[in-house]
């Protein structure tokens, strides 16, 4: 007859006697989530996602740990400061712009387009231009390049150097003057209907104007209420192209175009 197995191999495997596992004590389980791999670009998704939806305030070293279940020690590992973490913020929305190869035929055009991107980027993520505001001078790669194509399409028009500089600075400050006037207004159903009623206010006020006292006011009156935010932006932005205009060589002026104005 064989020996019986030693006691060590005699012990039931889990399950083996077709009950589910144990569970283990609560003191003995970890605390909280399980953590991830803490990367930088873990920190700046997690920091997006707090901005788009607490606000760019929300955007604490502490509250971007907690939402990826460590503590802020941890994140200066990754990124320096809050400031270095705003900048890679800034990097990843507009590191998928793509700017077009400069053509002298089209610069007016290619202008637009990319200042409609760079907005259309800062209005989707209501904060970016809050942070572009403080920002010094951005260094980030994504708004370097942008940065870059802008004035490559303003200098292969024939611009000045120092004209296609002043006019990049520019339009810049105008896309992000428009978006982060957008980002304050209010969000919400019930914010948004705060800020109706307030509007309807306002334009009563206006109706009620005397003609004889604010005479231009009071007959442009109807041209107010049409249009919307859009609109009125690439108007402005369409205005501003056909200024710099007045500053083209030649070559990128369109036919008719009058006497330019002396180099600023």
């Amino acid at each position: 007859m064989a020996a019986p197995p030693p006691p060590s191999d005699r012990r039931p495997t889990p399950g083996s006697d077709g009950l589910p596992d144990l569970p283990p004590p609560p003191w003995r389980r970890g605390p909280g989530r399980p953590r991830q791999q803490l990367t930088r670009e873990a920190i700046v998704t997690a920091a997006l996602r707090i901005m788009g939806e607490e606000g760019l305030d929300a955007v604490t070293m502490r509250r971007v740990a907690q939402a990826l279940n460590t503590g802020p020690a941890s994140l200066y590992a990754h990124v320096r400061d809050k400031q270095d973490l705003h900048e890679l913020m800034l990097d990843e929305v507009f590191k998928d712009v793509r700017a077009p190869e400069p053509d002298p035929r089209r610069w007016r055009e290619q202008l637009k387009e990319v200042t409609l991107a760079t907005t259309q980027v800062l209005l989707d993520h209501p904060g970016t231009a809050q942070i572009l505001m403080r920002t010094l001078i951005p260094t980030t790669p994504g708004l370097l390049v942008i940065m870059d194509a802008t004035l490559g399409i303003l200098r292969a028009a024939g611009f000045p150097d120092h004209v296609a500089l002043r006019a990049s600075d520019a339009l810049a400050l105008y896309s992000t003057a428009y978006a982060y006037e957008a980002s304050l207004w209010p969000s919400g159903e019930a914010g948004q209907e705060e800020a109706t009623r307030r509007i309807g206010e306002i334009e009563d006020y206006l109706d009620s104007l005397p003609a004889d006292r604010l005479p231009h006011l009071t007959a442009l009156r109807p041209a107010m209420r049409g249009g919307d935010a859009v609109e009125h932006f690439e108007f402005a932005l369409d205005v501003f192209i056909a200024g710099i205009t007045a500053y083209a060589p030649p070559a990128a002026e369109p036919s008719g175009t009058a006497d330019r104005p002396t180099t600023p």
